[in-house]
């Protein structure tokens, strides 16, 4: 059995995805995530899934064998939280984490409630630092 990912790059509309987060602020802060992801990383944003807004792609490969591609860096502005997702495997800086402001991290996303909480600053250079580390050490589009 070959199991094929839902999560794959398409043509859908980002404008027409962001119109329907119901929550205005969470709109507004995934609005100002796309700038800076798209600032940070010079890639075309595009929808991946019907949620996902992702920039690049890169082909990941786990210890057996299986892979997949992913996006270089992606958001999205879920009920709870706006959700970056961050490449299995890379390990957050401390320091860096420290002084982002209130947030929380799962096994491969950083969740952030509002951008208000966090300093963007840090934001930015964690977003920086996790591009930097996929294009070191994985072919990417």
């Amino acid at each position: 059995m070959v199991y094929e990912l839902k999560t794959k790059i398409n043509d859908a509309s980002i404008e027409s995805f962001l119109s329907t987060v119901e929550d205005l602020q969470k709109r507004e802060d995934a609005y100002r995530i796309l700038d800076i992801m798209w600032k940070i990383s010079w890639l075309e944003p595009k929808m991946w899934w019907t949620s996902i807004i992702g920039f690049g792609s890169y082909k990941y490969s786990y210890e057996s064998g299986h892979s997949w591609e992913s996006m270089l860096t992606w958001f999205s502005p879920r009920k709870t939280a706006l959700t970056l997702y961050i490449m299995p495997g890379y390990n957050f800086d401390d320091d860096l984490m420290s002084k982002l402001g209130k947030h929380k991290v799962g096994k491969s996303c950083l969740y952030i409630k509002k951008l208000s909480d966090v300093d963007i600053g840090v934001l930015e250079k964690i977003i920086e630092r996790w591009i930097k580390h996929v294009r070191a050490n994985y072919k990417t589009k």
